[in-house]
């Protein structure tokens, strides 16, 4: 059985758009794109969904907490759950946040930081490590991350064609998720349930790719 642990941040735990800070719903097991994408691959896999809301690449947030940055959790979340035959990543969204003041090339820059830990670590299946980069799609500045998120609309967009540059340096594999989904029009963050289940068979497609074919 293979395994492929999907490293993210709130549309990897599955949050439902929200329209008050006080909304924490989410989604239930089965519509998360983690598990659709374990339903699509099938009995030969294990999909395990490491999401947390408002994860960063590499910043600790001076509001939410030193522990949403994506770094320190990273070598003991692998080792604890290898031997490892595939890493999704996808991160950066919160990176674009108004108080971290970051520009696309920085949230690249955090991308590549988080491959080189992975690389650096005894925890894949094969001696090559297998890591596929998803970029999330583009953030529409509304509701109520309008002031959260100002400029992102902007930034976000120039994202893609850097971290398939970090993909391609590190020999890892890309999905550009803008390609597929949209971010919600209710808070332009997160995903609704149908952008769930495409994406999570985009990747499940991708993930198949990146381990030559073989699911």
């Amino acid at each position: 059985m293979k395994t492929a642990l999907c490293y993210g941040d709130s549309n990897t735990f599955g949050s439902v758009p929200m329209t008050r800070w006080a909304d924490n719903r989410r989604f239930p097991p089965a519509g998360r794109w983690p598990n659709v994408m374990a339903a699509a691959l099938g009995d030969g896999w294990r999909v395990i969904a490491e999401g947390l809301p408002g994860r960063t690449t590499v910043h600790p947030d001076p509001i939410e907490g030193e522990h949403k940055s994506g770094l320190p959790y990273l070598r003991p979340c692998l080792e604890s759950h290898r031997p490892i035959d595939l890493v999704v990543l996808m991160l950066g969204t919160n990176d674009f946040k108004r108080r971290f003041s970051l520009e696309a090339e920085d949230v690249a820059w955090g991308v590549e930081r988080l491959v080189g830990e992975m690389r650096g670590l005894d925890v894949f299946a094969g001696k090559t490590p297998r890591i596929l980069i998803v970029c999330p799609p583009p953030i529409d500045v509304i509701g109520i991350f309008k002031t959260t998120f100002e400029g992102a609309d902007r930034r976000s967009r120039q994202l893609a064609p850097l971290l398939r540059e970090v993909a391609v340096s590190a020999g890892a594999g890309f999905l550009d998720a803008g390609e597929i989904i949209s971010s919600s029009p209710i808070d332009g963050i997160h995903f609704e349930a149908e952008a769930h289940g495409l994406l999570g068979r985009a990747v499940a497609a991708a993930a198949t790719a990146v381990l030559g074919g073989t699911a």
